[in-house]
């Protein structure tokens, strides 16, 4: 008789979801939509959504965010749906988080804390595990207090000191300590990248860049047909950043590289964008950005926002973009016309794509040819043969076209395609030969 099977993998969460915008504020009126895309964080964390609570606040409550008649309706909803876990959209205080689960007795995280556990979960490399654990060393020290809610009695003052405030302490060190380590390593890798960067300088490079499941990855695969670039639909499927050369036409000298880079999202933790950052220095090194936007979802302007934001926030906001409006395929024809004719007049200059119908990605291709050849025109130099520096790093820092020589005076005549700065620091060397 076979013996019986038994699952030792543990129970999955049951979320109870709670959205509070302020009155004041827009997100009263897209309160439904954005607990849906929390429903979809939940979701990649492996949580079962089995109930939500919404409510607009005047003002945060200070001890619970949400006011005393609705913590008592969420106890109730708690134990009717047998919810393990309670997650708000928004971002709690240390004192918050704590007085919450004191009063519901079960576990309370908010969105950014979904977020860090997504991209723990999803991190591959060591670059990306290092950090994403920085993010959430530095989101938990100021909650390290929270932490310790088995050694209450210990809460310091004269006569009640004990071990509870020195291993909280200790604690504390150790997590800086290892804050520190963590910054450390991940300074080593940006010398590195940093290396790798430069030595990619000569090529003209654009990253993709958009709010998560737009479909950053999905073209990326789409245009350079390579079968290692993962897809998924889900939220932040890509956290590496995946650089691949897409041949954008056909003879010498058409091919790009492409880098998609990690999502954004709404309300996306700080402390993330931060240790991210390293990562994210593709933004600012590409010659142009393609903004992904997903036409099909119903906040689209929303979501184009936030990347804007993000980009200001990493110093990306004077890098080109191209504005990509994808899934277009899911659309019906009068919907993608009036988008066209009503992204003239608001982002001239946009592309509409797709990355799965046929031929749905010609346009991009075309319009990425047109930005390379515009942005990196084709300029002719003239260099004596015997200046073997000055041709190394011409052949280093530029894409030569054409190298013949002149049959009259010796000289080597080179056709070059270069960025701006390295055609200035060309003139700056002639100019101080001269």
């Amino acid at each position: 008789m076979p013996r019986e099977i038994i699952d030792l993998s543990p129970p999955q969460e049951r979320a109870v979801l709670v959205g509070a915008p302020l009155k004041r504020g827009t997100g009263k009126l897209l309160v439904q939509e954005h607990l849906e895309e929390l429903g979809r964080l939940a979701d990649t964390a492996g949580a079962l959504v089995v109930g939500t609570l919404t409510q607009q606040l005047e003002r945060p409550d200070s001890a619970t965010y949400i006011g005393s008649g609705k913590l008592e309706e969420l106890k109730e909803l708690i134990a009717e749906r047998q919810a393990t876990v309670v997650i708000f959209d928004d971002e709690l205080t240390p004192a918050q988080g704590k007085n919450l689960e004191q009063a519901l007795t079960k576990r309370v995280i908010d969105r950014a804390e979904l977020i860090l556990d997504i991209f723990a979960l999803r991190a591959r490399t060591a670059e990306a595990k290092m950090q994403v654990e920085l993010a959430q060393l530095e989101y938990s020290l100021p909650r390290l207090t929270r932490l310790w809610t088995h050694l209450e009695k210990f809460r310091g003052g004269i006569g009640v000191r004990g071990p509870g405030e020195t291993q909280l302490e200790t604690d504390r060190r150790l997590v800086g300590h290892r804050i520190r380590l963590l910054k450390e390593r991940l300074a080593e890798v940006a010398k590195s990248r940093e290396v790798q960067r430069k030595q990619r300088r000569s090529q003209f490079r654009v990253a993709l860049v958009g709010y998560t499941n737009a479909g950053k990855s999905s073209i990326l695969k789409g245009l350079s047909q390579a079968p290692d670039v993962f897809v998924e639909d889900r939220l932040f499927a890509t956290l590496d950043p995946l650089t691949r050369e897409v041949s954008l036409g056909t003879g010498r000298g058409t091919e790009v590289l492409l880098t998609d880079t990690v999502g954004f999202i709404r309300k996306l933790p700080h402390d993330l964008v931060a240790s991210f950052r390293a990562t994210l220095e593709e933004t600012r090194e590409a010659d142009v950005l393609l903004h992904v936007i997903d036409a099909s979802h119903p906040t689209w302007e929303e979501q184009r926002i936030v990347v804007d934001e993000v980009l200001v926030e990493l110093g990306a906001h004077e890098t080109p973009v191209v504005h990509v409006f994808n899934k277009i395929d899911r659309l019906d024809a009068a919907h993608v016309q009036a988008l066209r004719e009503r992204m003239d007049n608001l982002l001239p200059g946009s592309v509409f794509a797709s990355a799965v119908a046929p031929g749905g990605l010609d346009t991009l291709r075309e319009r990425m040819q047109r930005e390379r050849q515009g942005r990196r025109p084709i300029v002719r130099l003239r260099l004596s043969p015997t200046d073997g520096r000055r041709l190394a790093d011409v052949h280093r820092s530029a894409e030569v076209v054409r190298q013949v020589m002149d049959e009259e005076t010796g000289d080597l005549i080179l056709d070059v395609r270069a960025d701006a700065g390295t055609l200035a620091r060309f003139d700056a060397a002639a100019a101080r030969d001269a």
